[in-house]
C-alpha cells in the first residue's frame, strides 16, 4: 500500500505493507493481530506516525477489520 503525507508543501510518499501477505483487514484473525502487534510495537518507538511501521500497525494491523474505519482512526488519532 502507499500513503502520501503533504507538510510544508512538501510530499512525502510511504509503501507500507508486504505484499502477497495476509493482514487483519483480509483474515479478521484477531490472534494473529495481537500476535504481529506484539512483534511490531518497537515499530513506535520512533514517534513518527508517517513511517511505514506505524501505517501498518494502525492500518493494517487496527482495531477494525474495515480498512476504512482504521484510516479514519489513523487520522483522527494523528491529527492528519
Amino acid at each position: 500500500m502507499k500513503a502520501v503525507f503533504e507538510t510544508d508543501g512538501r510530499t512525502k510518499t510511504v509503501h507500507f505493507g508486504a505484499s502477497g501477505m495476509d493482514d487483519y483487514t483480509l483474515t479478521h484473525d484477531k490472534d494473529q493481530r495481537d500476535r504481529y502487534r506484539s512483534r511490531h510495537s518497537k515499530d513506535l518507538e520512533t514517534g513518527d506516525p508517517t513511517r511505514a511501521g506505524f501505517l501498518s500497525y494502525y492500518v493494517l494491523w487496527g482495531d477494525s477489520t474495515s480498512i476504512h474505519k482504521n484510516i479514519a482512526a489513523y487520522k483522527k488519532r494523528f491529527r492528519l
